[in-house]
């Protein structure tokens, strides 16, 4: 059993328990945490509360995490665009509407166990037994590159380089709306939505430092083909960075939200195209591209 104990501070003076600790705690739902509350493992000021319980500056919370089971992850024969591949590493091809590594509700069909098949035991261990390999991700409708470790020396090479922002990661997309000017940079800070935990959002207050280049590569009549490059590399960085300066992707049902979109998409238009890293074992610098899935170049030429 994991026990927490930590004390409100005044800004979040008169929240609900519920959802101040959903605020504070990233890797907790609020469902979730109004169970523990049932089942009286929140402690505010050592007496058990209620979800509705508004908390107060001072106030002391102590809750505890019941054990985690953790399922048993299982080899599957999925097939994988392979763009890479030695004995330190691989750079996959991840095609749309696949989850890159187990989590609640995807346990099977996720690029991770595709990738046990392929590869046996020869994975990095880093990240535990949910996401071997696993070195960073693209959310699951976002197609294109993504690398995967063989070893534990590879894959702390590759997270150093991300850690230090050295790794070139280029996306395409298409947005809503036609760019006016041929490039430019998107400098916000990137955290939780203050309302809406499943989402993310431009943070002045408790985001972390994001920056997002973009360059127009083809406008159309309503919307403007883009070429984005992550300088950090925050959760739906490119997505809420677009959406922030009235540029949200075409087909994002989280972003774009009350912007119509004609055409029947599966998820944001967004694709890594490029990564290029500095290679764990020769220290020579390496960049793969991903070619543009069927789906985004159709979409291109109907537009064009």
């Amino acid at each position: 059993m994991d026990e927490f104990l930590f004390q409100i501070t005044e800004e979040y003076e008169g929240e609900r328990i519920d959802r101040c600790m959903a605020m504070l705690l990233d890797t907790l739902s609020r469902s979730y945490i109004q169970k523990l509350v049932k089942e009286g493992q929140v402690l505010v000021n050592g007496m058990p509360v209620k979800s509705s319980y508004q908390v107060q500056a001072e106030d002391e919370v102590q809750f505890t995490l019941p054990p985690s089971q953790e399922p048993e992850i299982c080899p599957e024969d999925i097939p994988l665009d392979i763009l890479y591949e030695d004995k330190d590493l691989l750079v996959v091809n991840k095609p749309k509407g696949m989850v890159v590594h187990p989590a609640a509700g995807h346990y099977s069909g996720t690029l991770v166990n595709g990738v046990m098949y392929h590869c046996g035991d020869e994975l990095s261990g880093i990240n535990g037994v949910m996401r071997p390999g696993i070195v960073h991700r693209i959310d699951m409708d976002t197609t294109g590159s993504l690398i995967v470790c063989k070893n534990d020396r590879s894959h702390s090479s590759i997270a150093a380089q991300l850690k230090a922002h050295s790794v070139t990661r280029r996306y395409r997309a298409i947005c809503h709306g036609v760019i006016e000017e041929q490039e430019g940079a998107v400098d916000r800070p990137i955290g939780r939505h203050p309302t809406d935990r499943r989402k993310m959002a431009v943070n002045e207050k408790n985001g972390k430092h994001a920056v997002t280049h973009y360059r127009v590569l083809r406008r159309f009549r309503e919307y403007t083909y883009i070429e984005c490059e992550l300088e950090t590399g925050r959760t739906h960085q490119i997505r809420v960075h677009m959406a922030s300066i009235g540029h949200p992707l075409l087909g994002d049902a989280v972003y774009a939200q009350g912007r119509r979109c004609p055409f029947s998409l599966q998820g944001q238009t967004l694709h890594a195209m490029t990564i290029g890293f500095v290679h764990p074992t020769t220290e020579e610098y390496l960049e793969i591209a991903a070619p543009l899935p069927e789906y985004f170049q159709h979409l291109l030429d109907i537009l064009q």
